[in-house]
């Protein structure tokens, strides 16, 4: 008998989207080659991927997918963002260690979706011109 191991997913602006969205959680580690601390992180993320086969595990490449980058608002890598149910629920930049993004996958887990979905819609319907 085999196990499937969860893996990594290479995300480009084509395919980011569809992730969100046909995915309930989904962790994004933007990164690049020459970036020391992104290549520190790798082997945390995908050890994470594996623990965690029921969440999606994408990975950008700043340099390859400079639009999707650009339209991410990325300043430093790494960056790691979390959505759930198409919601960014999550962002933060800098290398995170197995701990602290154990801690993260769990509070992320653990949110109230029924509430940031409607603290989304208030926020939305504030920002809403008037007319």
């Amino acid at each position: 008998m085999t196990t499937k191991q969860s893996t990594t997913h290479d995300l480009t602006e084509a395919s980011f989207a569809d992730a969100i969205t046909q995915n309930d959680i989904v962790f994004v580690d933007f990164w690049a080659a020459w970036c020391g601390p992104c290549r520190a992180f790798a082997p945390t993320y995908s050890k994470a991927a594996a623990k965690h086969p029921d969440i999606f595990f994408g990975k950008v490449d700043t340099e390859a997918e400079q639009s999707l980058s650009a339209a991410a608002a990325i300043q430093s890598i790494p960056t790691l963002m979390a959505f759930r149910e198409k919601v960014l629920v999550f962002s933060q930049p800098g290398a995170l260690g197995p701990a602290a993004l154990d801690e993260v996958i769990a509070a992320v887990r653990a949110l109230d979706m029924d509430e940031v979905h409607r603290t989304v819609a208030e926020q939305q319907k504030a920002e809403a011109p008037v007319s």
